[in-house]
């Protein structure tokens, strides 16, 4: 008997989004899997779905795309970056309440970033140190908000990213620290040697 054809809507696209955080803390994405309903092979079977997707010569992706999966956004508008206006989409999605899936398009709709971004709804957590710095606790806006000026850097994948930051201990005292995002979503903290911090 053939199996029912995948559709990615938002529980599959969440789906997704965990895969790649799966390298960092298994554990959360393990409970978050749960919170979804959704088996190891069911998971394992949308994101192979997912790969071939994008790997598809019919596949256009971009803003419609999005569309397509999450349905309508629930906030629009255009923001001036440097001499381009880009526009700004963002989606609810139920594993972060706190937070929203943004995806940034220039001209047309190919998107130019994706990440989850703090709900302007929502306060942002409190980080007053490196011990603050708690895996999913917060996203990249977050860090540069409590610890700016920072510095970002490409990640090791196109969903990976890199801000370098300097931050307090619990002491007091400045620590050179870089952390890793999965979308946009906080993974690891690392001291400037390499130390896992977080």
């Amino acid at each position: 008997m053939p199996s029912t054809p995948i559709r990615i809507t938002a529980r599959e696209f969440q789906l997704v989004l965990l895969r790649r955080m799966a390298d960092y803390h298994p554990e959360l994405v393990e409970q978050a899997r749960r919170e979804l309903d959704a088996s190891v092979t069911e998971m394992r079977e949308v994101n192979a779905h997912w790969q071939r997707m994008q790997r598809s010569r019919s596949y256009r992706g971009g803003l419609s795309a999005l569309r397509g999966f999450l349905g309508a956004p629930l906030v629009e508008e255009e923001q001036r970056l440097g001499d381009v206006t880009c526009r700004i989409s963002r989606w609810k999605l139920p594993l972060w309440p706190d937070l929203l899936f943004e995806a940034l398009t220039g001209i047309g709709t190919t998107v130019l970033a994706e990440q989850l971004v703090r709900d302007p709804a929502c306060p942002p957590p409190r980080l007053e140190n490196i011990g603050d710095l708690t895996p999913w606790s917060c996203v990249i806006g977050d860090v540069e908000r409590a610890f700016g000026p920072v510095r970002h850097r490409d990640g090791s994948a196109p969903s990976r990213w890199t801000t370098d930051f300097t931050a307090p201990d619990a002491e007091g005292k400045p620590v050179a620290a870089s952390a890793e995002f999965v979308w946009g979503l906080l993974q690891s903290v690392r001291g400037i040697d390499g130390r896992e911090l977080r």
